[in-house]
């Protein structure tokens, strides 16, 4: 199938031109969609209550997994008036997210700590840090790899639910107009069929990224052909130009 369409969930890039995209947009031709399946809701204070039974300032740690985690956490810290003591230590699964923390606080690395990309590197760090009280801030339809590895090393933590994931109303588009389809998260395939009941992958190819990604969009019924990251394809864009460098030299 020659792929002239592609349509990739996530937001269009501010600068299209250097993005990673533009060099494989333009090699090879592509008409290329961009639009985001779903977006993230914060709980309100009064829902976090009743979702929750901890206080922010119990705990002496936090664990976080995502910017939106973070960005959560110090929301629901002002409306809820909880002044966050400058004792509290902070453990995040990536560098990015660590560095991320300088929009709420002072980076201190003495009470900052950060993995490289496995959830059990992080773990390993908790663990060297077992007498604190830790709080898990996490979406309300969250992935329990974590959780099972600090229940399995008896760590001492509270989950938190402070936001969720919600569709966007995507029926607007014509799936028929692709020949492919690239997703980044199983909320995006989550939304996919919410919008689209019937939807039947046939000829399409389905491109994901992320060893969860990939889990749910198997788990969906669909054939995935694209994938990233990988040795040979770090990024989403050259996995795509891989493939269809491969895919026009068979035409």
């Amino acid at each position: 199938m020659k792929v002239k369409n592609v349509l990739i969930s996530q937001p269009k890039p501010a600068d299209l031109e250097k993005s990673p995209y533009f060099d494989v947009i333009k090699k090879y031709n592509l008409n290329v969609d961009f639009f985001k399946f779903f977006k993230i809701e914060g709980l309100s204070s009064i829902d976090f209550r009743k979702e929750n039974k901890t206080r922010l300032n119990d705990h002496t740690g936090v664990i976080f997994t995502s910017k939106h985690a973070v960005d959560h956490f110090f929301r629901l810290a002002a409306e809820l008036r909880t002044e966050i003591p400058e004792t509290m230590k902070y453990f995040c699964s990536s560098e990015a997210i660590a560095y991320y923390l300088q929009k709420y606080i002072q980076y201190r690395k003495r009470k900052i700590f950060f993995s490289g990309q496995e959830i059990s590197d992080l773990v390993d760090i908790i663990r060297k840090h077992k007498t604190e009280k830790y709080l898990l801030p996490c979406n309300e339809d969250h992935n329990n790899e974590l959780s099972d590895l600090l229940d399995h090393h008896k760590i001492n933590y509270v989950k938190a639910i402070m936001y969720r994931t919600v569709a966007e109303d995507m029926t607007f588009l014509n799936l028929d107009k692709y020949e492919m389809m690239i997703f980044f998260s199983p909320a995006g395939i989550k939304s996919l069929f919410m919008n689209f009941p019937d939807f039947a992958q046939g000829e399409k190819i389905i491109g994901v990224f992320g060893h969860s990604s990939a889990e749910a969009a198997t788990e969906a019924g669909l054939s995935i052909q694209v994938e990233a990251p990988t040795a040979n394809a770090p990024s989403m864009a050259k996995a795509i130009e891989q493939f269809l460098a491969v895919n026009n030299k068979s035409k």
